[in-house]
């Protein structure tokens, strides 16, 4: 009986909790707050951006998390350079004063690459990965564990 690899075979199980992870970030990095009186919601990439010079140099780490779990689950270096392209465009031209900041808002890189990752899985598996809806309050937290 062949032994499967584990670096590159993740269950089902394992996919879902890492999908779970991966949303939860997206979620905190380019979503957590609605702006109020608009459609729009910013997360803690958009506010951490604004301090200057080294504010886009964390969140590019924060955001490298993504790459690292594609990497681990498998992905193709294709998919995980788009998204490194995704997380450069964020941290290049989020870095300019003022249109960074607008752009930091409206670009959502870790929403961009949580959702290729997820296609590509998806594509791969033979169930599909859902993940429950981030947690909103803080009895939703503590629910979540």
């Amino acid at each position: 009986m062949p032994v499967k690899n584990q670096d590159t075979q993740d269950t089902h199980r394992d996919r879902q909790a890492s999908y779970e992870r991966l949303n939860r970030l997206a979620y905190w990095m380019d979503e957590r707050i609605a702006i109020p009186g608009t459609k729009w919601r910013i997360g803690l990439d958009a506010l951490i951006g604004l301090v200057p010079g080294i504010g886009d140099v964390i969140t590019s780490a924060l955001s490298a998390y993504v790459i690292s779990e594609a990497r681990r689950l498998g992905a193709p270096r294709h998919l995980m350079w788009r998204m490194a392209w995704n997380i450069g465009l964020d941290t290049l031209l989020g870095s300019v004063p003022l249109v960074g900041d607008i752009f930091d808002v409206a670009w959502k890189a870790n929403r961009k690459n949580v959702t290729l990752l997820m296609r590509h899985l998806e594509r791969d598996a033979e169930q599909p990965v859902v993940a429950k809806p981030p947690a909103k309050t803080a009895e939703d937290l503590r629910r979540a564990g």
